[in-house]
């Protein structure tokens, strides 16, 4: 069944572009169709995340009903498939956000899997995008004040009667300072899909203007990736038989 799944959060700056990419591609890892589209008009990050900040069709010209949606699709060299928006302020003016929930067919018609990075917050690109998932992931940090924003992003979802898959909970360092998963859950009450620790490989993997799925396919932090992405599919994957042998490890550190 092909599904629209939101990647979303109530603040900025938790991880929701990386995690809409690499959950993305570590779908498409395991041999299934994905398109990434960003969703975040305002601030577009997935095209620079991937090498593609600008390209001729983008889901700015889809909205303005100036192309087809699959025209703005662009295939990446892994398979993945993505659709930026555009980075112009001027273009930003002449589209409506609601407008893209009238594509929502149309998108399904492109991928089997649709990954939406959403605009941080709750303003009205947030909910546009919300408004045409068919679920919703949250993304938030093991901290207070992401929490409490995730919590009402929680709320808002449910009053729109959307499915919420569960929680990502990103830059985990395992520390005595930051909020317990458990703590986190019960919070929350949601289930939470998997932590993804703080990793400098993410920070190489962007630097490298690509997916650390693709970049550091063995790092912790693709290894938690892949490990959500499985769960999501129903398909098998042991982390363990995944972890970088020794030689592999010093030559990941030179690079």
């Amino acid at each position: 069944m092909k599904k629209i799944v939101v990647i979303t959060s109530g603040k900025g700056g938790v991880g929701k572009t990386t995690t809409a990419i690499n959950l993305a591609a570590a779908i498409n890892h395991f041999g299934k169709d994905v398109l990434v589209i960003d969703g975040n008009l305002t601030t577009p990050n997935v095209g620079i995340h991937l090498n593609s900040p600008e390209v001729p069709i983008n889901l700015n010209h889809v909205l303005m009903k100036k192309a087809d949606p699959f025209e703005a699709v662009y295939e990446h060299e892994s398979g993945l498939k993505i659709m930026p928006s555009s980075l112009s302020l001027k273009e930003l003016k002449k589209i409506k956000p609601e407008k893209i929930k009238d594509f929502k067919e149309d998108f399904k018609k492109i991928s089997d899997y649709i990954i939406v990075d959403s605009a941080a917050g709750l303003g009205t690109e947030a909910m546009s995008v919300i408004d045409m998932a068919d679920e919703l992931i949250i993304v938030t940090n093991p901290e207070m004040p992401a929490i409490t924003d995730a919590l009402k992003t929680i709320k808002i979802a449910e009053e729109k009667n959307k499915s919420i898959i569960g929680i990502i909970i990103t830059r985990v360092k395992q520390n005595d300072i930051e909020m317990q998963p458990e703590i986190v859950k019960e919070m929350l009450e949601t289930p939470i899909l998997g932590m993804i620790p703080e990793d400098f490989s993410i920070q190489k993997a962007l630097n490298q203007k690509d997916a650390v799925i693709h970049t550091h396919p063995k790092s912790n932090s693709a290894r938690a990736y892949k490990e959500i992405a499985a769960k999501l599919i129903d398909v098998e994957y042991d982390s363990n038989k995944d972890k970088p042998s020794i030689w592999e490890r010093l030559f990941q550190r030179n690079k």
